[in-house]
């Protein structure tokens, strides 16, 4: 099995965080980076494995070099330091001069489990990030990451932008490198932001987890909503950790009630073809040199919370109207579909508490 074989500081609590670091099945792969969460705090590690002529280590030398913060937002700063040191780790085991400079570098206070400081176990401290300020959203990533996500899902974005929006617990999963799958995680996150003031309080929080495994089962049963990923085929069949099943492209879900949503509709090609037209013009912008400064990923979050902005807008408008009557043409004002959309709607309502009363003939009756 594994075990953690350095940390600081020493009194700290890493119950788990060895199976979180080095993801299930890493053994096939020569090196990869995971996003995690433990308690309050996550984690960025990376790992690598070497051969070694060595019994006692059955020919191969496997490690990962991590770090706890309690935002993931600034966590790829340090991707670089890690994966020197995991290799230097490996060629040099037990050399941990630079960790230790490291540490006494970066080294804050921790917020304990009710919330409060203790400056007694400082770990790497980085502000806490506001749910819905975009700009501090942001995770730095391979660039072309979203870019990524739309291409390997394609119009399936569009279903996993209304479970993410329904705050659905999706768990997504894939055989290892998972460090790319960590992303999925993020984008599918991001495909759910709002903006709106007063909206707030009656949002469930959606949590990344990013990269799960069997030692998370106890803590996923408690979760409301979420987005994670894993590389253990078991949690397909233990269906009452998660609402949606992501297997590559494969979305779907056990829930009958769900399952409408699975079928993109005519209001979801034409929302992927504006954010298709919207990345073309973004790279021709770019390429004749007059737009530099945007990149794809603010075109992908604000396209999506635009998106979102205007369906909630257009809600708390009609519920503080007089009839409170949602119509197809109001559906139609907020980009969807008002056949195909009409049980995510009845959803969208009751999952953020929205008094309206829905006219639209649901064709399924």
């Amino acid at each position: 099995g594994n075990m953690v074989e350095w940390c600081l500081p020493q009194d700290i609590d890493l119950e788990g965080v060895e199976f979180k670091s080095m993801a299930s099945g890493s053994h096939k792969i020569q090196s990869d980076f995971i996003y995690f969460r433990k308690g309050l705090c996550f984690g960025l590690a990376c790992f690598a494995n070497m051969p070694v002529e060595s019994e006692l280590e059955r020919g191969a030398r496997m490690k990962s070099v991590g770090i706890l913060s309690p935002s993931y937002t600034l966590l790829y700063r340090y991707m670089h330091f890690l994966e020197n040191q995991v290799r230097h780790q490996l060629e040099m085991p037990g050399h941990y001069s630079h960790l230790e400079a490291f540490y006494d570098d970066k080294k804050g206070v921790l917020p304990d489990s009710k919330g409060t400081l203790i400056s007694q176990q400082p770990v790497h401290w980085l502000p806490s990030i506001h749910r819905y300020m975009y700009p501090e959203m942001k995770i730095t990533h391979p660039a072309g990451c979203m870019s990524q996500f739309i291409k390997f899902f394609g119009e399936q974005i569009l279903v996993l932008w209304k479970f993410a929006l329904l705050r659905k617990r999706i768990l997504i999963f894939s055989p290892p490198p998972v460090g790319v799958v960590c992303y999925r995680v993020y984008c599918c996150c991001c495909l759910a932001n709002v903006s709106l003031p007063g909206l707030g309080g009656t949002v469930p929080e959606s949590k990344p987890f990013f990269y799960v495994n069997v030692a998370d089962i106890e803590m996923l049963e408690t979760e409301v909503s979420y987005v994670a990923c894993t590389t253990e085929k078991i949690f397909e069949e233990k269906r009452d950790l998660y609402d949606v099943y992501v297997d590559n492209q494969n979305v779907k879900t056990h829930h009958k009630h769900l399952q409408p949503l699975l079928k993109i509709n005519n209001a979801d090609k034409e929302k992927y073809r504006r954010l298709n037209d919207q990345r073309q013009m973004l790279m021709y912008s770019q390429e004749v040199g007059e737009d530099c400064s945007s990149c794809e990923e603010d075109l992908f979050i604000l396209f999506f919370m635009e998106q979102n902005n205007r369906i909630f807008q257009t809600l708390m408008e009609v519920s503080a109207s007089q009839d409170k009557t949602l119509t197809a043409d109001h559906a139609r004002g907020m980009g969807l579909d008002p056949q195909g959309d009409w049980s995510f709607l009845m959803d969208l309502l009751e999952v953020y508490g929205i008094d309206v009363m829905l006219v639209i003939d649901n064709p399924c009756c």
